[in-house]
């Protein structure tokens, strides 16, 4: 006895893109990219940009720019990092941190009143 073939999916069940995010929505996650970057450093930036970059342009411009700010913050930690064997490391580590909570906590206030920010000291990585 064979079996019978299985029934044909439903229609439009295949693959759906993903919907727009409301403005609101936008916001609030191009917030807590700022704030996710400062407790987990690129991680966080870099899955949302990957995740959010298609689903509208204020979150896609957010998590570009705070995946660009915490790549070149990561590249001075490194820095500071090697240079603490000249004991200025340590000032260089500091000083990154203090960046990143400062300028995060801005970009954050900013990305939740709904305007766009750039962070300084960033090279562009992403465009």
């Amino acid at each position: 006895m064979t079996t019978p073939p299985p029934p044909p999916p439903p229609q439009g069940a295949g693959y759906q893109p993903a919907q727009p995010l409301s403005p609101q929505d936008q916001r609030l996650w191009a917030t807590l990219t700022h704030i996710g970057g400062i407790l987990f450093g690129f991680i966080v930036p870099l899955i949302t940009y990957l995740v959010l970059k298609d689903r509208g342009a204020f979150v896609a411009e957010h998590t570009k720019t705070a995946l660009n700010f915490q790549l070149t913050m990561l590249i001075a930690t490194i820095i500071g990092g090697v240079l603490t064997l000249l004991l200025i490391g340590f000032l260089i580590l500091l000083a990154v941190w203090v960046v990143i909570i400062v300028f995060s906590i801005i970009a954050a206030m900013k990305a939740n009143s709904g305007e766009l920010y750039q962070y300084p000291l960033t090279i562009k990585f992403i465009r």
